[in-house]
């Protein structure tokens, strides 16, 4: 295989049309556009008002008009994921109008469909320089939103590609006593004990305890562990054995805003050793976004994991409408707006996410990949407009601040990963030979 450059975002979240094409768009859209491969995640519906708003959202109901789909094209954008915590925000109609209007303007796209076989399988994207298959997934979604596999005598369910998690609590034996003492009073698990009696649901034969839909296990060590349903993780597994062999490169995207413990700059564990799986099976790279700020970067074999790479378009609080339902949870009325809400959920833009700066900056990474193996990768960094009113910020432009490399840094460190900072750009000390 001869050489290919890719480039990839984390969340473009655009609510607003591109005011114009200036000199900070073309520089951009310029670096972008030297890659073969050009990846973003759309994590926002795409239609007219098609969708009907679904009874639970992603967070904001998240909305824009199909011409924006025009300024995502004009950065460059050959490849997209739309698979994440927004991607049926407007229920089924939705989640088609949006994969109609991706056909319309021509992106390969993967990760949602209307079954799960459509959802799951990969989705190829010729270049000059090669083949390169993409498979998306996202571990954060409400559970009645993931598709369902066909049947001969059925047909599937609209959904998307799910990647599910188990998460298990360890706690000491006296702890585990006293939990089971507490169920046993409170009848906690009464439902789920009548649901054994009646079949609906099968006996653990685990070990586990449940406790009101959480998992128990006795241990000496204290603390919470998480992994990939095998289901889940097989099938992925398995678009990924199909991809590498009608493809030159396989890019898998995960979409994930579950953390280590309280920590949102840290991916959970489970996330570790699902992108570790990607590579192990035959991924050239594990493309991760969703907690809208960045996570560290581990090369693994060789190949590239980011396990978040934050924000480039960010624009949620500029959705122009919203259903009932996010007017109730603030409890405001009919005769409120929007911006009445946005201004309930940020207390006057006191707390939330714009006031975090963490979000309004991120990297764009641009590397190079001979033969299946990456032989460089730079790190640029984006800001987003922090500190400016709400309809003003959201678009990325390039910027010399450094302490988002800085903090990346930091944060792949753990991994082993070096970041040397070169005239403003992040250059990742790539260790041949160590990876086997």
């Amino acid at each position: 295989m001869g050489e290919m450059i890719f480039t990839a975002t984390g969340d473009t979240f655009i609510t607003r049309r591109l005011p114009g094409k200036d000199k900070s768009f073309l520089e951009l859209s310029g670096l972008l556009k030297k890659a073969d491969v050009r990846f973003t995640n759309l994590e926002i519906t795409v239609h007219d008002g098609e969708g009907i708003p679904g009874a639970v959202s992603g967070g904001t109901w998240a909305k824009t008009k199909p011409a924006a789909l025009q300024d995502i094209k004009d950065y460059g954008f050959n490849l997209v994921g739309w698979v994440n915590n927004h991607t049926l925000d407007y229920s089924i109609e939705g989640l088609k109008a949006t994969e109609r209007n991706l056909d319309t303007y021509e992106f390969v796209h993967g990760g949602a469909g209307l079954n799960l076989a459509s959802a799951s399988e990969p989705r190829y994207l010729e270049t000059e320089a090669g083949r390169v298959a993409m498979i998306a997934a996202t571990s954060t979604f409400h559970e009645s939103w993931v598709a369902g596999d066909q049947r001969p005598d059925m047909i599937g369910r609209p959904g998307i590609n799910p990647l599910r998690y188990q998460t298990i609590y360890h706690v000491t034996q006296e702890q585990l006593a006293h939990l089971k003492k507490i169920a046993s009073s409170t009848k906690i698990n009464a439902v789920r004990d009548m649901s054994i009696k009646e079949g609906f649901k099968v006996e653990r034969k685990d070990g586990l305890f449940e406790f009101g839909g959480h998992l128990f296990k006795e241990e000496k060590q204290e603390g919470k562990t998480t992994s990939p349903i095998p289901n889940d993780m097989n099938r992925i597994l398995q678009a990924i054995r199909e991809a590498k062999r009608q493809a030159n490169y396989v890019l898998v995207s995960i979409h994930a805003h579950e953390m280590l413990a309280d920590d949102k700059e840290q991916p959970a564990q489970f996330l570790e050793t699902f992108a570790r799986a990607c590579i192990d099976e035959g991924a050239h790279a594990v493309v991760g976004h969703g907690p809208h700020l960045v996570r560290g970067i581990e090369v693994y074999k060789n190949r590239p994991i980011f396990y978040s790479l934050g924000n480039f378009i960010f624009q949620n609080d500029t959705v122009t409408h919203l259903p009932a339902d996010f007017y109730q949870a603030y409890d405001l009325s009919h005769t409120n707006t929007v911006a009445d809400a946005l201004d309930v959920r940020s207390k006057d833009n006191s707390i939330g996410l714009g006031v975090n700066p963490k979000i309004w900056e991120s990297v764009l990474p641009i590397w190079k990949m001979e033969n299946g193996e990456l032989t460089e990768l730079n790190l640029h960094p984006l800001e987003l407009g922090f500190g400016k009113k709400r309809f003003e910020r959201g678009w990325p432009v390039l910027s010399d601040n450094t302490a988002v490399l800085e903090r990346l840094s930091e944060l792949s460190a753990p991994y082993g990963t070096e970041i040397h900072i070169e005239e403003g750009v992040g250059k990742v000390l790539l260790k041949k030979g160590v990876y086997v």
